[in-house]
């Protein structure tokens, strides 16, 4: 009486009951391209010397804040030399990121081209599974056409 329910094929596949789960074959990269392997390895080594420069960026930063407190606190002897002339320094103010900004910057650009890479490939994925289960679907929807042929010729 329950057998039937409870079978793995009791209900119809139609449009609102397939679930399409991505499954993995071939190990992590099986769906990446030897292009996209390649690019995504550069975008990693370049990912890893911009990290190393913004560490080397935030000691240089560090130090130079240290070094700006210190002459505050204890500012260095001015030079023994009177000088005679005034002189008047005119320096022109422009807002220049700081190079940590800049490499900040540069890593979140990296960061999103390799999602941009990652998500490219799932999409190619995702489609080419969607495209399997389509043609699973059709061909089924032709089996059932056959049988009912097969039995109106039977009937007929």
């Amino acid at each position: 009486m329950f057998q039937t329910a409870f079978q793995a094929n009791a209900f119809q596949n139609n449009a609102f009951q397939i679930v399409i789960t991505p499954t993995k074959v071939g190990g992590d990269d099986a769906g990446w391209t030897p292009e996209e392997k390649k690019r995504y390895k550069a975008l990693q080594k370049k990912l890893r010397i911009a990290e190393e420069k913004r560490i080397l960026a935030e000691k240089e930063s560090k130090e130079s804040r240290k070094q700006t407190i210190a002459d505050l606190v204890d500012p260095p002897k001015p030079s023994k030399v009177k000088k005679n002339k005034v002189e008047s320094k005119q320096v022109v103010s422009v807002d220049i990121p700081s190079n940590l900004a800049i490499i900040d910057r540069y890593i979140a650009n990296l960061v999103k081209q390799q999602q941009d890479l990652f998500n490219a490939v799932q999409l190619r994925q995702a489609k080419i599974l969607l495209e399997s289960e389509m043609a699973k679907l059709e061909a089924q929807r032709l089996r059932e056409i056959d049988d009912e042929e097969a039995l109106l010729a039977l009937l007929l």
